[in-house]
């Protein structure tokens, strides 16, 4: 009688068998997949700019008009991206403080040498690096009204007749024009008192005319 012969494999025992090597192959993927992806994340991080921390710059707290004397309740601190802090920029209130401002500034904006009166305006207003500012108290007070920064200017004194005028200052830039209650003396000329940029020369000139004298200003035309 004939040996039974071995039944053939069956199709489940197979797929039992290659169990542990296809478990075992998707473990060794999965791992893959996971150290690819952490050595892809260093790289971004490495290759990320750091953190900008910022920079302390001082704005106005609230609109300002031209003219006003900046008091610690006027500026704050506040942290400026490094890239976008304009040049000139005040990094205290102390650096502020006391300052008369030239132009109006809105809330919020960066305070810089040259939204302030000061030498670094005289020299940007004329392009020498030698200006200077003197104040002007106008004996007409209306004409103020037709000043603003940037304007070229001549400031006259009357002469030794009524139709000649000796002019004391030429092609002077107006670098703010003041509040008349900002004026140095109390009780003085009703006239607002305006600043204009000199070379030296002229400038001491000027301001030792105006100590005894009246004077006017005429606008120049624009070259713009």
């Amino acid at each position: 009688m004939p040996a039974p012969s071995a039944s053939p494999p069956r199709p489940w025992r197979a797929l039992v068998a290659r169990l542990p090597a296809t478990r075992w192959r998707r473990a060794v993927l999965a791992r893959r997949v996971i150290a690819g992806a952490l050595v892809v994340t260093a790289v971004v991080l490495a290759l990320r700019p750091a953190a900008d921390p910022g920079v302390p710059v001082v704005v106005a707290v609230h609109d300002l008009p031209a003219g006003t004397t900046l008091a610690a309740a006027d500026v704050a601190v506040r942290s400026w991206p490094q890239g976008l802090v304009p040049g000139g920029v005040a990094a205290a209130p102390s650096d502020v403080t006391g300052r008369v401002l030239a132009g109006p500034a809105r809330a919020g904006e960066p305070l810089t040498d040259l939204r302030l009166v000061g030498p670094a305006l005289a020299v940007v207003a004329t392009g020498r690096a030698d200006a200077v500012s003197v104040p002007v108290r106008l004996a007409d007070p209306g004409v103020a009204g037709l000043l603003t920064p940037g304007s070229l200017v001549d400031v006259v004194t009357p002469g030794a007749t009524a139709d000649e005028a000796v002019v004391l200052a030429s092609a002077a830039a107006v670098t703010a024009v003041l509040p008349a209650e900002n004026g140095p003396v109390a009780g003085a000329a009703k006239g607002r008192l305006v600043l204009v940029a000199l070379p030296p020369a002229q400038a001491t000139r000027l301001a030792a005319a105006s100590l005894t004298q009246q004077v006017a200003i005429t606008l120049r035309p624009s070259t713009g």
